[in-house]
């Protein structure tokens, strides 16, 4: 069985607090969903809102128009003596979505109205609608509570409704206020009494269950549910478009006309335009809901896929990832490594995964971009014999006052310490050193180049690597040191030195 989507982020999403789509966003939008993710229909707006949203809807019809996908384009209209209608018309669109009253309290404390008088009103405008080639759909608003207040009104207003020439009548749970049970009862009374008419179904989450009640509906019998991407909508939002459609794929074994792959790239444009961030932890679209944590899980995966469900990360235009840190296992590196095509011995691999855990217990993330750099500072620069140790440094930052390093080393099992001043925190640190080894006689090497490196992607909490070369005794080497502060990786690329050197 088909269940047909319509996509309300124009209009119900840009509802959201501090949301607000500009002509050319709302146009990309447009496109976005009714191109590649290829939803049934879009709402793309209210009539009589504003001159921008006149120009915008105008735009989108336009494309839509010439895109020949005009009939998928709806807009939000009012009972108002043909006023919304002949907005729309000029907006160049075709059908409207009629605001009506779904519960008696709306129609009596909010219009003042009788049923009599409303469902007249409602036939006025759809008469008007027909004769101006518009098809109408309708929404019976606050449905949800007329159903638990005054389903007798419901009916009523509803007996009257099948007899006009309406595409759809849809039932929005207006204030979020039913539950999965609520929602398949009063669903399914709607379909069984009125076999043959299209509903549609538009949950909003307050509660946390619009995607449960869009799947009670959809088992009660409704042709249509109205989402929004990343769950964009008043107060608490609407029902997520990616967790519908994948609990319509999955949970409920039917068909929808979306692309899958196209879920994750759509996402993260509205996420972008909207300014609304995406939980991390948010089904389908969230950035860590395919990432393994545990090493484990990692394990298992590589063991028949042990730790994977139905929602496949390529489905949706992504790909599992294992997370790198204090909780890492060699599962959970060696699939990094595959990933980049890199194969390690046991040894090795046992060297990283131990400096991989060190690492972690500084850096929240570890990510597979610093892996490469791990894997260098381990395998390259590996110090079988460590006969010199930093054992404690202090360095110091004041504004108008030169940097201060103090250092305390171990040589050879003897504690040496000194205190230095520097152009720069690491030149202090180096000329405490050299004042050290000049005290014992020893050459120190020279200093020819200093470079710093990130993982791609610029964050400020990457790993720093820190790659200096030395001229010695007629000799040129590099040391590496790698660390989530820049400081203390230059140290470590200095203390690699020195111990090379002995040796």
């Amino acid at each position: 069985m088909m269940i047909e989507l319509l996509d309300t982020t124009l209009r119900d999403g840009e509802q959201t607090n501090g949301v607000s789509f500009s002509r050319q966003e709302k146009k990309a939008i447009a496109r976005l969903l009714l191109n590649e993710l290829n939803v049934d229909r879009i709402e793309t707006g209210s009539a009589r809102v504003s001159k921008g949203e006149f120009d915008s809807v105008k735009k989108i019809a336009q494309w839509a128009s010439q895109a020949g996908c005009l009939p998928r384009v709806e807009v939000l209209g009012f009972i108002d003596g043909g006023e919304s209608l002949r907005w729309i018309s000029s907006a160049g669109c075709q059908v409207v979505n009629l605001l009506c009253k779904g519960s008696y309290r709306h129609l009596t404390e909010q219009l003042r109205k009788t049923p009599e008088q409303h469902i007249a009103d409602i036939v006025r405008e759809t008469e008007m609608a027909g004769q101006m080639g518009i098809a109408v759909n309708v929404y019976l608003e606050d449905w949800s509570n007329g159903m638990q207040q005054s389903p007798e009104y419901v009916y009523r207003l509803t007996d009257a409704l099948v007899r006009l020439p309406l595409k759809r009548i849809m039932l929005p749970d207006t204030l979020g206020v039913l539950n999965p049970e609520k929602a398949y009862a009063y669903c399914r009374d709607m379909t069984a009494r009125y076999p043959g008419v299209h509903f549609d179904f538009h949950a909003h989450n307050d509660y946390g269950l619009a995607v449960a009640n869009a799947y009670a509906a959809i088992r009660a019998g409704i042709r249509g549910i109205h989402a929004t991407v990343n769950g964009l909508g008043e107060r608490a939002g609407n029902a997520p478009l990616s967790s519908v459609v994948a609990v319509i794929h999955d949970q409920l074994k039917m068909r929808t006309s979306v692309n899958e792959d196209r879920i994750t790239r759509v996402s993260k444009t509205i996420e972008a335009y909207s300014g609304v961030h995406v939980a991390p932890n948010s089904p389908i679209v969230g950035e860590h809901v395919f990432t393994q944590c545990a090493g484990v899980h990692a394990d298992g995966d590589s063991k028949n896929s042990l730790y994977c469900n139905d929602l496949i990360p390529e489905r949706f235009g992504r790909m599992r990832e294992y997370a790198l840190g204090k909780t890492s296992g060699r599962a959970n590196i060696r699939m990094n490594l595959e990933m980049l095509g890199i194969e390690l011995t046991e040894d090795d691999m046992r060297k990283v995964t131990e400096r991989v855990i060190e690492l972690g217990d500084k850096k929240e993330i570890v990510t597979q971009e610093d892996l490469p750099y791990i894997v260098s500072d381990v395998l390259q620069q590996d110090t079988p014999e460590n006969n010199i140790r930093i054992l404690n440094y202090s360095l110091s930052l004041t504004q108008g006052l030169r940097p201060v390093a103090t250092l305390k080393i171990e040589i050879h099992g003897t504690a040496y310490e000194e205190t230095a001043t520097g152009d720069g925190q690491y030149d202090a640190f180096v000329r405490a050193l050299r004042k050290i080894y000049k005290s014992l006689g020893r050459p120190f090497p020279m200093l020819t180049n200093y470079a710093v490196s990130i993982p791609p992607g610029g964050r400020t909490d990457a790993f720093v690597q820190t790659i200096i070369s030395w001229r010695h005794e007629g000799a040129e080497f590099k040391t590496r040191g790698l660390d989530a502060d820049q400081m203390e990786a230059a140290i470590k690329a200095t203390v690699k030195m020195l111990n090379r050197i002995e040796r």
